[in-house]
């Protein structure tokens, strides 16, 4: 069973940073990716960044530029930096699990709780 721990999000003004962290455990395969993907009101899911046990990283466009996804290999754990904040950003954002490096731009096979983060004046 993978199970997460995530943490970070919450809100911020425009043009502010945030760091999302996830750490997950019980994942059986040896090649996988674990990012994060988003979920605002009203639209679909999209997959916002990942990064593979390979080390290839995927980053949506509307973010590239603006969020590093990185991995501390001693913790375990995945962190998503998130600066240049916009309105727009404003979603669930869930940390999942890729077991295919090519599903990093949709929905994780695996997922956490999410968190919120919210980007407002």
């Amino acid at each position: 069973q993978v199970q997460f721990v995530e943490s970070g999000g919450g809100l911020v003004q425009p043009g502010g940073s945030l760091r999302l962290s996830c750490t997950a455990s019980g994942v059986t395969s040896d090649y996988y990716a674990i990012g994060w993907f988003r979920q605002a009101p009203g639209k679909e899911r999209e997959g916002v960044s990942c990064i593979s046990t390979s080390d290839d990283i995927y980053y949506v466009d509307s973010v590239k530029g603006r969020f590093t996804i990185s991995r501390d290999n001693v913790k375990n754990t995945v962190y998503l930096q998130m600066s240049s904040l916009k309105p727009e950003d404003t979603a669930v954002y869930y940390c999942g699990v890729f077991l295919y490096f090519g599903r990093c731009p949709r929905v994780g096979d695996y997922w956490g709780q999410g968190t919120q983060v919210n980007v407002s004046s």
